[in-house]
């Protein structure tokens, strides 16, 4: 098992297999993508390298990330990679969902069984306004499609405060009978937006502490599940979650690392810069790639400094997912 100087094991990789998305968030590409072409990003074959040497290092959960994964025409083929990698037992991936209700089937039988799917705002003008896309319905559309082909849904909702009004009762008005689990997550500081950070900034736990007042109960964590904090309700078909990095030990429990579309090693999301190991990927070094990694884990810090501003070489989040 992958362990680093804290005692912290690794149960869960997050790859991203490309940096380009086609939708313009406010917090992450407002101005549309301008990166490295989809030549640059990790083959089949580099990720079945990597896959595999995380598997025998005891990984059980790879997420595919992006950007947008999606846009890369070979994503089925990179889920049933992951998929039959033997000792990965959970593929999920990250996703705007525009592409979701067409692909949900086919992702399924890929071997998929959880997807996450960004909607910060039900309100369809809000949606519009904060991702620079009129496609809330359709997206809808491909969570039910998701349900119906046996994929679990998490919702991902980036808090800002210029959309707060009336987010927390459409959200549940929707999973009253809804078998989702909506996550709130703190908008977190990168290098392009700083500005944005401070003008939208808005802290989660004034919401958290609302729903448990409502008698909303705290759910205890998977070995290998995400930073949320989930909360179920017996009134309720879906849940509550709650990713909040700005809170005291939010690292305390990291259990994940992010390797980039580049095929460079995140320590974490606010690393100072990706670590280089792609020529082991290339040439299928499983073994060479297992010994960085064990070596690699030592410089692991024991939390991020955003509460000091300090982001590191994540300009944005489609570098390398979130």
């Amino acid at each position: 098992m992958l362990e680093d100087s804290f005692g912290r094991q690794f149960h869960y990789l997050r790859l991203s297999v490309t940096e380009a998305c086609n939708f313009r968030c406010q917090y992450c590409l407002p101005d549309g993508y301008n990166g490295p072409s989809k030549s640059s990003f990790l083959s089949q074959s580099e990720i079945k390298t990597l896959v595999e040497t995380f598997a025998r290092l005891g990984t059980s959960k790879v997420r595919i990330t992006g950007g947008e994964p999606s846009l890369r025409r070979d994503l089925p083929q990179i889920i049933e990679t992951c998929a039959s990698t033997r000792g990965i037992r959970k593929v999920a991936i990250t996703t705007h969902g525009a592409r979701l209700a067409e692909n949900a089937e086919r992702w399924a039988r890929a071997g998929c069984s959880q997807v996450n799917v960004s909607i910060d705002s039900l309100d369809p003008a809000q949606f519009n306004a904060i991702t620079g896309q009129n496609k809330l319905k359709e997206i809808l559309a491909g969570v039910d499609k998701a349900l119906e082909h046996g994929i679990s849904v998490k919702i991902n909702s980036v808090l800002l405060t210029g959309f707060s009004a009336g987010r927390l009762t459409r959200f549940l008005k929707w999973i009253k009978e809804t078998p989702v689990s909506v996550r709130f997550i703190e908008l977190m500081e990168t290098g392009d937006h700083q500005r944005l950070f401070s003008q939208q900034h808005q802290s989660g736990q004034v919401l958290l502490e609302q729903i448990v007042n409502e008698g909303w109960l705290e759910i205890a964590r998977e070995p290998y599940a995400g930073p949320a904090r989930e909360f179920y309700h017996p009134d309720y078909a879906g849940k509550l979650g709650f990713i909040l990095p700005y809170s005291k030990d939010f690292c305390k429990n990291c259990n994940r690392l992010r390797v980039s579309a580049l095929g460079k090693l995140h320590l974490c999301l606010f690393s100072e810069a990706g670590i280089g190991m792609r020529g082991y990927l290339t040439d299928g070094d499983v073994e060479g790639l297992m010994c960085f990694l064990r070596q690699t884990l030592k410089n692991k810090r024991v939390s991020h400094l955003l509460e000091q501003h300090e982001t590191g070489a994540t300009t944005h989040f489609a570098m390398i997912g979130g």
